[in-house]
C-alpha cells in the first residue's frame, strides 16, 4: 500500500493511475459519509466530486496535520454543511415572497451582463480544447444540465465510468481554464 506522502505527490505531479486509485479507494466513504446528511443520492454524487475537486486543489497546501482521510472527510462536512445552508436560505426566501417577485428576482441574478457573455465565451474555448468525450460529458452536465444517471444511459456507460469520465472532464477543464488565465 502507498504511503500518504506519496499518494499526494502522484496528485500533485497529475499522475492519472494514482488520482484514480485514490478516487475508487474513497469514493464510497465520501458518498456514505454525505448521504448520511443529505439522504439524496444524485446531490450526494454532485457534493462527491466537488469535495475530491477541492481536495485535489488543495493538496499543495495539505501540511499533513491530519491523515488526507480525514482532509478530505473534512472537506466533504463543509459541502454538505454549505449545502443545506444554500438549501435552507432558498426555501426560507422564496417561500416568504410573493409568486410575481419570485420571478423579478431570477431576471435579476440571470441578467444578460456582458461579464457573463464573456465568461460563457471563455467556458466554450476551454471546452472545445478539451478531448471530444470530455466536451461531450460536460455539456451534457452543465449545458443541458442532466443527472448522472441519464448521462450514463445516453453513453451506455455504466454509472461509475460515468462519475470517473466526470471527474477527469472536471480536472481537465479546470487545468485548462486556469492556464489560459
Amino acid at each position: 500500500m502507498m504511503k500518504e506522502k506519496n499518494i499526494i505527490q502522484g496528485i500533485i505531479r497529475k499522475d492519472e493511475r494514482i488520482l484514480h486509485r485514490f478516487y475508487t479507494k474513497h469514493h464510497g466513504l465520501v458518498f456514505h459519509f454525505l448521504y448520511r446528511q443529505i439522504r439524496d443520492r444524485e446531490t450526494c454524487e454532485e457534493l462527491v466530486q466537488d469535495t475530491f475537486l477541492e481536495c485535489i486543489e488543495g493538496l499543495r497546501n495539505f501540511r499533513g496535520e491530519s491523515s488526507l482521510r480525514t482532509y478530505l472527510l473534512t472537506i466533504a462536512r463543509y459541502k454538505a454543511i454549505d449545502y443545506i445552508k444554500r438549501k435552507k436560505i432558498k426555501k426560507i426566501l422564496f417561500s416568504a415572497l410573493p409568486e410575481g417577485m419570485v420571478e423579478g428576482i431570477v431576471k435579476i441574478f440571470m441578467d444578460d451582463s456582458i461579464e457573463q457573455k464573456e465568461m460563457a465565451s471563455r467556458i466554450d474555448r476551454v471546452i472545445s480544447q478539451l478531448p471530444n468525450d470530455y466536451q461531450v460529458i460536460l455539456r451534457l452536465k452543465y449545458m443541458d444540465g442532466r443527472r448522472v444517471k441519464e448521462i450514463a444511459s445516453r453513453l451506455a456507460l455504466p454509472f461509475k465510468a460515468t462519475e470517473s469520465l466526470l471527474f477527469r472532464a472536471r480536472t481537465a477543464f479546470i487545468r485548462v481554464y486556469k492556464s489560459t488565465a
